[in-house]
């Protein structure tokens, strides 16, 4: 056996951690979770915390949900993992058919892989070997500034933030990049509206219409939520898939962020009746129980890869755990939870009441601007209100606050000097309001 300040110890000495500079790392206290339940994390101290970012932002129905548990073991007693290159498995077939039924009209077909950031590669592969297998050379695509779809390097090459990117440039391919529509907006009108909507989508079809090469555009679904939770004009979702129609150009949508009820139904693209060539999803999928992502595309997109053995047109993709048994099954669970609970009915006022909170932000003087789209929000710190001007980078602040908020049991992680509030779904009115109250407290005390 091995006591707390053991395991603190193996921890920094053995456990590189993802985003984190362990120099700093090493040299703080750190949290050890070791369960959860409900909406609430307790670490190897005792400590209660709420988990006000659910767990990187994939926890849906809280930590320890006994439907979704029973779902694991019951497959567990079945069998854990079967490969699906070749053979399927029953819960994968289960899963693929319920995601075609609850996604966006014309997502047929699914394919599955472990995270976000491969949903998006493989959307990626898959659009560039359609226009192969159809016999036409196209290579370039267009994404977003600020744009975030995950670690690999294809979904790097689509990204956008320096900070995270910039180092492996010279290992990316080159996309065109349209600016960051909240960006763009607010500096050039000072808020969201239909001007700069028509102008960000004037910009894109000149660009369309100036190119023969273009393999798709890629963005983000409603907001660019790693940039710091910047919201997209209302309706621009809607007006990129109206042009790529037009043009003849694939559309990638990512919803591994978005999905399952963030933004107040089940997927946003569903709001602006968007229905995308590719749709990639992870994170919430799960119920954020296990790994697991899918991305869904259209029987034309499929249909592009059919042919005789050896025209060699099949999709040569795949992982060892592509439709890991376990994770469809308690995938499968998720969704029942959703139904069976009326996860997104009950979503509806808790959203109403964090908008009205958030209001509350705006009166604090190191507050430059809050931002939300749905239960996802972001308010962001400055160190001067009138000016904009930023906290250096190596102040740390946001951490400084996430920091503080756990003295009154709030979890949190920021986005820079972002503060990031991603709340699992079934949270209660309760324990939102502690959660916004101690971050209010939090600012205000820094």
């Amino acid at each position: 056996m091995f006591d707390i300040e053991t395991l603190e110890k193996w921890d920094k000495e053995y456990f590189w951690h993802p985003f984190t500079q362990m120099k700093v790392y090493r040299e703080e206290e750190n949290l050890i979770f070791e369960r959860g339940e409900g909406v609430y994390l307790y670490d190897v101290k005792g400590r209660r915390f709420i988990d006000a970012i659910s767990s990187l932002w994939c926890n849906v129905h809280g930590h320890n949900h006994p439907k979704l548990n029973r779902a694991i073991i019951e497959q567990l007693q079945k069998v854990a993992h079967t490969t699906t290159l070749g053979s399927s498995n029953i819960p994968a077939i289960l899963l693929a058919k319920k995601l075609v039924e609850i996604s966006p009209s014309g997502l047929n077909k699914v394919f599955y892989s472990e995270d976000g950031a491969e949903a998006v590669e493989i959307a990626i592969k898959l659009a560039y070997q359609y226009w192969r297998n159809r016999g036409e050379k196209r290579k370039a695509f267009i994404t977003l500034s600020e744009a975030y779809h995950g670690d690999t390097l294809g979904a790097v090459s689509l990204g956008g933030i320096d900070l995270f990117h910039g180092t492996y440039k010279d290992l990316l391919f080159e996309t065109i990049k349209l600016p960051s529509p909240y960006i763009f907006c607010k500096e050039k009108y000072g808020k969201l509206c239909e001007e700069c909507k028509d102008e960000l989508l004037h910009i894109l079809e000149e660009i369309l219409r100036s190119r023969d090469d273009i393999v798709a555009i890629s963005l983000e679904a409603g907001i660019q939520a790693a940039a710091g939770m910047l919201p997209f004009p209302r309706g621009f979702l809607k007006g990129v898939r109206e042009l790529t129609k037009k043009y003849q150009v694939l559309m990638i949508v990512d919803e591994v962020a978005t999905g399952f009820g963030r933004t107040g139904s089940m997927f946003y693209c569903q709001q602006e009746e968007v229905s995308p060539d590719f749709m990639c999803l992870g994170k919430g999928i799960t119920g954020g129980y296990l790994p697991l992502a899918a991305t869904l595309t259209t029987d034309e997109i499929f249909e592009a890869f059919l042919g005789e053995f050896g025209e060699l047109k099949h999709f040569y993709h795949g992982h060892t755990y592509t439709g890991n048994n376990l994770a469809c099954a308690v995938a499968l669970a998720n969704l029942e939870v959703f139904e069976e609970e009326k996860t997104l009915e009950n979503l509806k006022p808790k959203i109403e009441h964090l908008t009205k909170r958030l209001e509350e932000f705006w009166e604090l003087p190191h507050v430059g601007d809050i931002r939300q789209l749905g239960f996802m929000a972001g308010i962001e710190l400055v160190k001067d209100k009138k000016s904009g001007e930023k906290y250096p980078y190596g102040e740390r602040t946001g951490f400084k606050v996430a920091y503080k908020c756990r003295e009154r049991g709030v979890f949190l992680r920021p986005l820079g000097d972002v503060m990031v509030l991603m709340m699992p779904l079934v949270i209660s009115f309760e324990d939102m309001d502690h959660v916004l109250n101690t971050l209010k407290w939090a600012i205000e005390s820094l």
